[in-house]
């Protein structure tokens, strides 16, 4: 017999015991009509079983065990994937995809979710000796118990074991469960209701009486409480079927990863399938130059186009490829690739389609693998290649394998810098910057002449001599201000830049292109290169390059690199990049080439307003048509571009609440009523995130939709100190930077700003750039605070928001709900501006309804 930690145990043992209960052995009986299978449908799934099987049967040992060891968090689509892999290679790539699609934070070095659960079968095996264990499969979704109690109740019982949870990884509150060990040999196993209480017998011995609780026991000794305790706890659950429903819980794993991830894996794919129709196709393999110790593979593929079919869609006839590539480093996958390539007919002459892609590798020998797919036909090529990378540090490069395709990228190749010249704008600390605030730039390299500085794009200082380095007033409050280095050679030839947005926030998703320069001439081609920036948490899905708007090749990864062949030399045109995020969001960059010196460039603002139309009795009025509404800005009328209701449309909103000290006595109705509010009004497709402030701002839960989440945010406050409603309301709109679409912070106070650094003519000018709605909520401020009143009104009205000014604290429920219909009920209004002045100036906006007894709220203006 062993205990662990039982005075906590045996407590809640003798507490759940005093509500002793009888145990019934329950039978579940469901009637199921049964639909019959199609033989065809029946007959392929036994033979994909058949194969699956087989494939288990052929793994080697290091395999069976990793899937035995994953067994129960890996998904049946998962699995089924993995046993149609082939090549070793090819499963040490899934399993490393497997768990980096489980990671809870991408951006860290170490992947947390794969180490814990290493860890945790570790400790299954040193503590149990198996895998095949009921107290494995708790220990690997729920982590370690609190306490955990072995009970020898022999000669009746089967060894048992109690373990208890004050919460877990998938249950939040405290339990117990039962283990037991039938014949006193192998596994141990869960109890639960619908085994009955003879489960935990002995052979030879049989249930006394109606299996009451109390005393079926009785051979446990010291452990018995805390047996009838689980007993209890466990049947307490509902039943059989709601113990079944929580054991399930218990089970779920702890994370889910998305489910298309294991088809996009299979993308990838180099290998062709049985009976596949084949084209053929040239492969020239070049060595163009070097970045950094890494010499770059470019990759070309030449397809005639007689070999494929074109993809006629009214007037417009195209050809669409896939290649797709895989790189082993003595047998092992070093690198994938795969990028789709978009070829109007009109704009490429000649019989052949040229596929060019580039790869950074380290010198030495690797294995290529590519696969080409014709997306109209389905037809694929298929070749294998040795490589032999050269080191490119001191020779030149190795003549190409065809001139004429050397002759046509050299221009391209010609952009290619090697990394040795490079400048860097150095990290800055501090959450935001404002005030005074030095600027350095590092730099490598010999030829390096002179940096330049640019803020917003002006420049405002070029040093020849280190230190690289400029002092810049960036003001009190802050602001989003693009920040650019640029270096310059003798000649006045720019050999490397970097930009970096101030006062970004954790939201941004950017794109930028490196190459081409603007105002550079191109004759025959160009290297594209695009650089990304995407939001913490996040990955970029694909980057699509197009020249003028034709879409020419989409790249699924790192390095945003791509050869552009011009179709016509010297004419004006522009490269465009766009970059998507898995939920398909996208931005975008776009760069003139060949245009003349003089050729101006118009930011043109296209403007989305969330507009809310309340009637005299303040609700939300729907069903109107575009036609209903006019948008003026400057005075100057608008043409709207686009109109809908934003019902469906996501919504992200910050609740802000006051937790100073004047807010003790309303503390815990407004934590519920703010989480009322969330598990109500969030839906998946939304974000929500809590802001708690008092004499300072604190970010208690970041953007999510996980009701678990933000409830912990909301969790343990504490009413003190003093308030710093203007600090925190800049804080919080510059979380929001970086997120576009529908946005509203929900603010909660009850008293005028104390201890702000920030005045509230700063908040409001800064509140009027965000362009975020704010719900302003003022308690008890009918008599104490017309000041408050004032400037809370002024900032919803310029923002489209909406106050609330309220004596009890029971009223907020009731606001919330009012601000959830109101948000569900607004119309997306968009325009794209017609001043074209360049000025930087604040901009009105108004919007007009025919009917006078309607009111329009939205955003009064913007600065472009």
């Amino acid at each position: 017999m062993r205990t662990s930690n039982p005075p906590a145990l045996l407590s809640l043992a003798r507490k759940i015991s005093r509500h002793r209960t009888s145990l019934l052995a329950a039978l579940l009986v469901f009637a199921t009509a049964l639909t019959s299978i199609p033989p065809a449908h029946g007959e392929s799934r036994r033979a994909k079983r058949k194969a699956e099987k087989a494939a288990l049967a052929d793994l080697s040992d290091k395999y069976k065990q990793w899937l035995e060891a994953v067994d129960l968090i890996i998904t049946r689509d998962e699995k089924s994937t993995f046993l149609t892999l082939a090549k070793d290679y090819q499963r040490d790539a899934f399993i490393e995809q497997f768990w980096k699609v489980r990671d809870p934070y991408p951006g860290s070095a170490r992947n947390e979710y794969r180490d814990d659960y290493n860890a945790r079968i570790e400790h299954a095996l040193s503590t149990f000796g198996r895998l095949d264990d009921d107290r494995t499969r708790v220990l690997l979704t729920n982590g370690p118990p609190l306490a955990r109690v072995e009970a020898d109740c022999t000669p009746s019982l089967w060894p048992m074991e109690v373990w208890q949870y004050k919460g877990s990884d998938t249950y939040s509150m405290e339990f117990l469960l039962l283990f037991y060990q039938r014949d006193r040999t192998g596994p141990f196993r869960l109890w639960e209701p619908i085994d009955g209480l003879e489960r935990l017998q002995s052979v030879g011995f049989s249930a006394q009486g109606s299996f009451n609780v109390g005393g079926f026991f009785g051979d446990c000794g010291l452990e018995a409480d805390a047996v009838r305790a689980a007993v209890s706890f466990v049947n307490g659950q509902g039943g059989p079927l709601g113990a079944s429903t929580f054991f399930s819980r218990l089970l779920e794993p702890r994370t889910k990863p998305p489910a298309e991830w294991t088809a996009t894996f299979e993308t990838y794919s180099t290998d062709l399938p049985e009976g596949a129709e084949t084209f053929e196709a040239e492969v020239d393999l070049d060595y163009p130059g070097r970045r950094q110790s890494r010499s770059i593979l470019q990759i070309g593929v030449s397809v005639t186009k007689e070999q494929i079919t074109p993809t006629v869609l009214g007037e417009g006839t195209s050809y669409h490829l896939m290649l797709n590539g895989e790189i082993l480093r003595e047998g092992q996958l070093f690198d994938t690739f795969r990028y789709k390539f978009d070829f109007p007919a009109a704009t490429v002459p000649g019989d052949s389609l040229p596929l060019v892609a580039q790869r950074y590798l380290r010198p030495g020998k690797y294995q290529m693998i590519l696969k080409v797919e014709d997306v109209t036909s389905g037809k694929l090529f298929r070749t294998e290649r040795d490589l032999e990378v050269p080191q490119l540090q001191f020779d030149p490069p190795p003549e190409p394998e065809d001139p004429e395709t050397a002759r046509i990228l050299a221009e391209a190749n010609n952009a290619i810098r090697t990394g040795e010249n490079t400048v860097q704008i150095a990290p800055l600390g501090g959450r935001w910057q404002t005030g005074l605030v030095r600027i350095d730039a590092l730099t490598t390299g010999s030829d390096i002449a002179k940096v330049t500085f640019l803020l917003d794009d002006q420049a405002v200082l070029t040093k020849r001599t280190p230190p690289f380095n400029v002092e810049l007033d960036l003001g009190d409050v802050p602001r989003s201000r693009v920040l650019r280095v640029e270096a310059f050679d003798a000649e006045e030839n720019e050999i490397a830049s970097d930009e970096v947005m101030l006062n970004a926030g954790p939201h941004r998703f950017a794109v930028r292109l490196e190459e081409p320069r603007r105002g550079k001439t191109y004759i025959q081609s160009l290297r594209a290169e695009a650089n990304v920036l995407v939001p913490e948490g996040e990955v970029v899905d694909r980057v699509e390059l197009y020249l003028n708007e034709t879409l020419l090749s989409t790249l699924y990864q790192e390095p945003f690199i791509q050869p552009i062949i011009l179709p016509e030399a010297e004419a004006i045109a522009y490269v465009r990049a766009v970059a998507y995020t898995p939920d398909g969001r996208a931005t975008e960059d776009l760069v003139f080439i060949n245009a003349p010196a003089d050729l101006e460039e118009i930011d043109v603002d296209f403007v989305e307003l969330y507009t809310a139309v309340l009637d005299r009795q303040k609700r939300p009025v729907e069903g109107l048509e575009k036609s209903d509404f006019t948008v003026l800005e400057d005075q100057v009328p608008q043409e709207i571009l686009r109109f809908e209701q934003v019902r469906n449309l996501p919504i992200h909103v910050a609740v802000m609440v006051d937790t100073s000290a004047s807010m003790q006595e309303e503390i815990q109705e407004t934590q519920a009523a703010a989480l009322e509010f969330l598990e109500s009004a969030i839906q998946h497709k939304d974000r929500a995130a809590v802001v708690t402030f008092n004499d300072h701002p604190h970010l208690a839960a970041k953007f999510t939709s996980d009701p678990g989440t933000l409830a912990s945010g909301l969790a343990g406050l504490k009413a003190e100190r003093g308030t710093a409603l203007y600090d925190s309301l800049i804080f919080c709109l510059y979380y929001f930077n970086g997120i576009k679409g529908q946005r509203a912070i929900l603010l909660l106070s009850d008293g005028k700003d104390e201890s702000s650094r920030f005045e509230f003519e700063e908040a409001l000018d800064y509140a009027r750039r965000a362009g975020v709605s704010i719900y302003a909520i003022g308690l008890q401020l009918s008599k104490k605070g017309l000041d408050a009143k004032r400037k809370l009104n002024k900032l919803v009205e310029e923002t489209g928001g909406r106050s609330f000014f309220i004596d009890d604290i029971s009223e907020l429920s009731e606001v919330y709900a009012t601000i959830q219909q109101e948000l569900r009920s607004r119309y997306l209004i968009a325009y794209q501006s017609n001043n074209t002045s360049g000025s930087k100036r604040f901009r009105t906006i108004e919007v007009e309804l025919p009917d006078g007894s309607l009111e329009a709220k939205t955003l009064k203006g913007y600065y472009p």
